[in-house]
């Protein structure tokens, strides 16, 4: 799966531009804050319909401009389709499939595969549930295009009911709000165990490939451990467990404070749960009946304690959690790793060679050391089309340096020139220098697991 061409048009710092891409490595070179990063969201924005950067979509649309287009040609092979997403702020986006009358734009919705790491995914690690959240429900659509309306529904009837919980509050319990707040339990029950299926899914889809993707990225003997971890568990044990005072500081979507390792009745931190093996009727099942036994809870609150949007993925290093303990290079490797196995998991849904999604990686190579650069760029190299932004052109491996393309920016909009192409390099025999700084590297990395495992026991 590849772009051949991409257009923008008043979307964040230009007012227009199009570029050629091209099969393989695409770099894309310049300053940091001359609009990079902008074309590497739009393409992603082309697949998810969501930016990795913003939640709302204003930000998107040039200043002083009404609304945003983003246009495209994808290719699969063979097929080749047209894709222009408009951006509006104040209604509904709107979408052209093959230059056809406009669609709702969830009608884009699996035309293109996208995988993107950026630097802001290290709040994948370090970050609130609901950015671990998203991105299991990002994977899901791209693979499930049809789940997009499934996360409307559920946020639409959570909105919905968290209103009547604090109608109720207020005004006490009625014979008209209990018939209505049994509607709404069952609609969001029905939507949170579509959605909580999905994500399960995803999880179990995803976890071999993180765990190999992170010891191929790190050289490292530690295992990375994925476990879901739910608030049907939580209400199971007898309510809410985490602290009040951080509950008062979160929101509808979930929980301000990190998962920890006893909040799941999972075994190890990679082990599956029960949860896990739970058709999508029984979870609905779960899902009614915890609502009921909280009842109290929530109305007291205003809020619903259970359901997906409360949910949490723990993330470890064996047994020891990431978030506080994992070293700067390891948090690095997790977060990259999430991706890798976000991209294998496409891969595993259509192992078409042609249907590789697109790999976009922003701004990452100057966060790696060297050993780390090689062998992510080696790990890259299988997708079809992958695209690079860098401030700096030695961040790049020569590997890549294929196309590339360099990004300007006079009086605050952005410009895309083409650079003259060049050979990719060929890879030096290991030589003993090379062979004694990938043991350095590594013996570096033996540092980082023994650091975090006397962080740990430490504490």
């Amino acid at each position: 799966m590849r772009l051949s061409t991409l257009s923008l048009a008043d979307y964040r710092s230009y007012a227009a531009a199009q570029l050629r891409l091209s099969p393989g490595p695409n770099v894309l070179l310049g300053y940091n804050g001359v609009g990079k990063t902008n074309i590497a969201e739009a393409v992603g924005y082309l697949a998810t319909l969501g930016s990795h950067r913003v939640t709302q979509d204003a930000p998107l649309v040039r200043h002083g401009a009404d609304q945003a287009f983003v246009r495209a040609t994808a290719h699969r092979g063979t097929q080749e389709a047209t894709l222009e997403i408009e951006i509006n702020p104040r209604r509904s986006n709107r979408v052209r499939i093959n230059r056809g009358a406009p669609v709702r734009a969830t009608e884009a919705l699996g035309i293109l595969r996208t995988v993107l790491f950026a630097p802001e995914d290290l709040e994948l690690i370090k970050g609130p549930p609901e950015v671990r959240r998203r991105l299991f429900d990002d994977l899901a659509m791209q693979l499930r295009p049809a789940l997009g309306s499934v996360r409307l529904d559920h946020e639409k009837v959570l909105r919905q009911r968290n209103a009547l919980l604090k109608s109720i509050r207020q005004e006490g319990f009625t014979a008209t709000h209990e018939s209505t707040l049994a509607v709404w339990d069952q609609q969001l029950a029905d939507a949170g165990a579509r959605l909580l299926r999905a994500r399960l899914d995803m999880l179990a889809t995803m976890r071999p490939h993180v765990e190999a993707a992170y010891r191929q990225l790190s050289g490292s003997v530690r295992s990375a451990r994925l476990r879901y971890v739910s608030s049907l568990a939580e209400q199971a044990d007898g309510g809410d467990r985490r602290d009040d005072r951080r509950d008062d500081r979160r929101d509808d979507n979930g929980p301000a404070g990190a998962a920890t390792p006893g909040t799941d009745a999972a075994g190890g931190a990679g082990a599956p749960s029960t949860l896990e093996q739970a058709s999508r009727g029984e979870l609905a099942q779960m899902l009614h009946r915890a609502m009921q036994e909280s009842r109290d809870q929530e109305i007291d609150r205003g809020l619903t304690l259970v359901g997906p949007h409360r949910d949490d993925v723990f993330l470890a290093l064996d047994e020891v959690p990431v978030k506080g303990f994992a070293s700067h290079g390891e948090t690095w490797s997790v977060a990259l790793a999430l991706r890798l196995g976000s991209y294998r998991a496409m891969v595993d849904d259509d192992p078409d060679p042609a249907a590789r999604p697109i790999l976009i990686l922003d701004d990452v190579f100057a966060e790696l050391d060297a050993r780390r650069r090689r062998r992510l760029a080696e790990l890259a190299g299988e997708a079809e089309q992958l695209i690079v932004t860098a401030a700096v052109d030695d961040d790049v491996p020569e590997s890549l340096m294929v196309h590339a393309q360099r990004v300007e920016s006079t009086d605050q909009l952005s410009t895309v020139v083409p650079m003259e192409p060049s050979e990719p390099a060929e890879q030096p025999e290991p030589t003993e220098a090379t062979e004694a700084t990938e043991a350095t590297e590594a013996a570096g990395d033996a540092e980082d697991d023994a650091g975090a495992s006397d962080a740990e026991a430490g504490r």
